[in-house]
Formats: structure tokens, C-alpha cells, sequence
């Protein structure tokens, strides 16, 4: 029995998951439509856009970043745009295959997300307009809508035409 718990502590003890660094990688700030942006009586439409990418470093390194769009759109003209790119440094041992895929899309952006939503909000004040105020990610449920779309289209391509 003793020798059942050892190889399950073992089998823990080999999955680490570590944050060595979290920094900006990336930031844009644009305003195009200058003073007309604050003295317009529209409200401007808001648009976001999420990306993430990943890049093996070494053995068990990944960079993770999460790139962070969102757009301010007064009729069809940016009242501004502001562009993050949010890296994170993670050590991950020990998890292999669809569980570090996992990891890599949900956890790691997870941890990201509010420090690229700050770093937004930071500079649209900088730029006098008003934080945007992001609402939280689910990245689970963002993940498990890619996988199921993923599966959905490698049936349809599956099946004879």
C-alpha cells in the first residue's frame, strides 16, 4: 500500500507549473480622431479582440502571450484603438499532450488577462479617454468552444463527399 501512495506522490511531484516572469511584450496606443474624439455627442461602439500565442523556449519553458485588442469606433471612424501584447515566461513539467494544451490555453491566458486589462485601461486614461472597464475571460469555455469546433470540422471533413 505504502509503495501505491509513493508512485501517486511521485506522479504529482513530477507536474510542476511555474510563472518565471510576467511582462509586457507589446503596446500601442493610437487616437486618430484627435480632439474630435471628445467633442462628439455619439457614443462610441467597442470592440474587443483575443488572441494568444505560444512559443516553446526550451525543454519545459513556453512564452505565452495574450494579444489584446479593443477598438472604439465613433460611426465609422476609431475614436481610438489600443493594442497589448501580454507575455508570460511559464515552466510546465511533467504535463504532456491535450493536458498541457489545456493548460497553455486556459490557465497561462488566465493569469495574463489582467494585467493586459490593465495595462489597457492605464493607457486610455493616459490618453484621456475613460477605462474600458474589460469584463473577465472565461478562457475554459473559449478553449472548449475551439476544441468542439475543431472536432466538428475534422468530421465534416471526414465524411465522404
Amino acid at each position: 500500500m505504502s509503495d501505491e501512495k509513493a508512485a501517486a506522490t511521485e506522479s504529482v511531484n513530477e507536474q510542476q507549473f511555474l510563472i518565471q516572469r510576467v511582462y509586457l511584450k507589446d503596446l500601442s496606443f493610437e487616437a486618430p480622431m484627435g480632439a474630435k474624439a471628445f467633442i462628439s455627442k455619439v457614443q462610441p461602439s467597442v470592440d474587443q479582440e483575443l488572441a494568444t500565442e505560444t512559443t516553446k523556449i526550451d525543454t519545459d519553458l513556453y512564452e505565452v502571450v495574450l494579444k489584446l485588442t479593443v477598438t472604439a469606433k465613433i460611426e465609422d471612424d476609431a475614436a481610438f484603438l489600443v493594442e497589448v501584447h501580454q507575455a508570460g515566461l511559464f515552466f510546465i513539467k511533467g504535463i504532456e499532450g491535450a493536458d498541457l494544451t489545456r493548460v497553455i490555453n486556459t490557465v497561462c491566458p488566465e493569469i495574463l488577462f489582467p494585467y493586459a486589462r490593465e495595462a489597457i485601461d492605464s493607457s486610455l486614461i493616459k490618453g484621456s479617454f475613460p477605462p474600458v472597464m474589460l469584463p473577465p475571460v472565461n478562457f475554459g469555455a473559449l478553449f472548449g468552444q475551439a476544441m468542439a469546433e475543431k472536432q466538428t470540422q475534422a468530421e465534416k471533413a471526414a465524411q465522404p463527399h
